[in-house]
């Protein structure tokens, strides 16, 4: 493995579209919806392909108690605990400015923590060679997943030089469009040109510096002296100061969007974005003969269709007649039935936000 490889895996999110397994306390990347907790999944993966010592967790500091229940190994200066959440701008300048400290001539992948890969092998092919182009190039390097369907669920990414077949060779970025209508999205996948954003990145140390002090001065003035201050105990007072007055801003409008550097690697792997309960509902490799996806001990269903059930009582039976396209998620202290619709959802647990459910959230 390359001693100037390294990862960061971003793993401050809320989760509030896994409510109510989710919770503020314990959001989406500790959770083990899809098999053992989306943490310790990115974390193994990674460690076949950079070495451990250089993986590095950005979480929020009231979850580190649950971090290290995960990740009991990882070496105490690898878990970096922002103070507040800021998106993911803060986060990777806490993170870049905390490997430069350690390795100038680092070249680091950045990635969410909660995503579901398949065809384990071509990923880690796909992220050497990005980190490879990374090292010698000074580009900022994002994973462009081969669109299977015009989903309106993600993100878009637009290259440059018109139709392009699937290639290993990194292809310069010309647009960013934020999940687009299904009829666009349509567009997209016809024009040949588009490709779904996965979120993870690649780039120097020292590229990603240099472009965000140029287009987020906002966030990076405030790690002024980060020289002197990271990595020593005064640091948990440094990140207090730094983080109570930073913007709430993420790379993709920060820093992705503003950059003439943006270049996309094409990949092929299976790739899933695990965000909500649909989601979770179409990646269910698993579903019964009426498409429903079942994850429980014991159910009894009849004249249902299209249902995604979950329950975390093991000595409960869970027992549904003529139900369709729900989802009903049984756990210790909420019985959950909604619409398997993200938009009705996100408008049925707005009300959660309320004082008599405090106890809840």
């Amino acid at each position: 493995m390359n001693p100037n490889h390294y990862c960061v895996i971003m793993a401050g999110g809320s989760g509030n579209w896994f409510w109510p397994v989710a919770r503020e306390n314990r959001p989406k990347e500790f959770l083990s919806i899809t098999g053992k907790p989306f943490l310790q999944e990115t974390y193994n993966r990674f460690s076949e392909i950079v070495p451990r010592k250089n993986i590095l967790v950005v979480t929020l500091e009231r979850y580190a108690k649950e971090a290290r229940k995960i990740l009991p190994d990882i070496p105490e200066e690898n878990l970096l605990l922002e103070p507040y959440s800021r998106h993911t701008t803060p986060c990777m300048a806490y993170a870049t400015y905390t490997i430069l400290r350690r390795n100038p001539e680092a070249v680091i992948v950045a990635t969410p923590s909660d995503h579901v890969i398949r065809d384990e092998e071509l990923f880690k092919f796909s992220i050497l060679n990005a980190l490879e182009y990374a090292g010698r190039e000074p580009v900022l390097m994002t994973l462009g997943i081969v669109p299977k369907s015009p989903s309106d669920n993600f993100g878009y990414i637009q290259v440059m030089g018109g139709r392009h077949n699937v290639t290993d060779k990194p292809l310069k970025v010309k647009t960013f469009t934020e999940k687009p209508s299904e009829d666009l999205a349509k567009v997209f996948i016809r024009s040949g040109e588009f490709y779904w954003n996965s979120g993870i990145f690649v780039w120097s140390a020292e590229t990603i510096r240099k472009e965000m002090e140029r287009l987020v001065p906002e966030v990076t003035r405030l790690f002024t002296g980060w020289e002197e201050n990271l990595g020593t105990p005064g640091e948990k007072t440094f990140l207090e100061h730094a983080y109570a007055d930073c913007p709430k801003i993420s790379l993709d409008h920060g820093v992705m969007e503003k950059t003439d550097s943006a270049w996309l690697y094409p990949a092929t792997f299976g790739w899933y974005d695990i965000g909500s309960w649909e989601a979770l509902y179409n990646y269910a490799p698993v579903k019964d003969r009426k498409g429903n996806a079942v994850r429980c001990d014991k159910s009894l269903m009849d004249e249902c269709h299209g249902n995604l059930v979950l329950q975390t009582n093991p000595k409960k039976l869970v027992a549904l007649n003529g139900l369709k396209d729900f989802i009903v998620v049984d756990t210790e202290d909420v019985l959950m039935i909604c619409p398997r619709d993200d938009k009705a959802f996100k408008d049925f647990i707005s009300d959660i936000a309320m004082p008599d459910f405090e106890d809840y959230r």
